[in-house]
C-alpha cells in the first residue's frame, strides 16, 4: 500500500505511436484501488489558429509550442497541491466548443502523460518516476496510419506527409534527446509483457 502523504507522479512519454495510451491503461489498471488521476499534456493544445505552419502552410502540431506550456505547468502543481482542475478534453479535429470540460481531481496516484514531459523544465522535478516508451519508427508508422485513416479521417498521403517532415523531426529535436533521462526505458514490441513485469518491480518501491 502506497503511504507517502505526497502523491505519487508517474510520467509517461514517447514518440507518437509508441503506445503511451496503452500503458497508461495498464498502469491505471494496476492502481485501480488508488483510483488514480490521468493527467493527459493533449488536453492543452492550443487552438488550431495559434499553431505554427511549415513552408507548405501545413500546420504542425508536433512542436512543444503547440500545447500552452504555462497552463500545463501551472494545472498540474495545481493538482498535485491537492486542488481539482478543469480542462477541455481534447480531441483532434473536434471544434473547440464540441470539446467536453473534464474536472480532474487529486489522487494518491497521478499518471501525467504526453510527448513533451522533459521539454518543460519544471515538470521532470515534479515527478517520482519517468518512463520512456520506445518502439521500431516503423510501428510507429503502421499505429499511426490505422489511427490517423480509421479515427480521424486523414488521407494516408498527409499522414505520411506530417511523418516525415513533422513528426520524426520533432521526435528527433524534442523527445528522443530525453531519454536516457527517463527512470525506465520500455520496450513496447514483442517484449510487452516482460517488460509490464520488470517495470512491476521497479515501481514496488514506492509501496513498501
Amino acid at each position: 500500500m502506497y503511504t507517502n502523504e505526497k502523491p505519487l507522479v508517474i510520467g509517461i512519454f514517447g514518440g507518437s505511436g509508441s503506445g503511451k495510451t496503452t500503458l497508461l491503461r495498464r498502469l491505471s489498471e494496476m492502481f485501480s484501488y488508488y483510483d488514480p488521476s490521468i493527467f493527459s499534456m493533449d488536453n492543452y493544445y492550443r487552438p488550431i489558429e495559434e499553431q505554427c505552419k511549415d513552408e507548405n502552410d501545413v500546420v504542425n502540431f508536433d512542436l512543444p509550442t503547440a500545447l500552452q506550456g504555462d497552463k500545463l505547468v501551472r494545472d498540474l502543481k495545481s493538482l498535485l497541491k491537492g486542488e481539482e482542475i478543469v480542462v477541455k478534453e481534447y480531441f483532434f479535429n473536434s471544434p473547440p466548443d464540441k470539446n467536453v470540460l473534464l474536472t480532474i481531481r487529486p489522487a494518491r496516484i497521478i499518471i501525467v502523460e504526453g510527448l513533451f514531459l522533459f521539454h518543460f523544465p519544471e515538470i521532470p522535478s515534479l515527478l517520482n518516476f519517468s518512463i520512456f516508451v520506445e518502439v521500431d519508427h516503423s510501428i510507429q508508422l503502421d499505429r499511426r496510419l490505422y489511427r490517423d485513416q480509421e479515427t480521424r479521417g486523414y488521407r494516408r498521403d498527409d499522414i505520411l506527409y506530417q511523418w516525415h517532415n513533422h513528426v520524426l523531426p520533432c521526435y528527433e529535436k524534442y523527445i528522443f534527446p530525453y531519454r536516457n533521462k527517463a527512470d525506465f526505458i520500455f520496450q513496447n514490441d514483442h517484449r510487452w509483457e516482460g517488460e509490464f513485469l520488470r517495470l512491476k518491480e521497479s515501481l514496488k518501491r514506492f509501496f513498501e
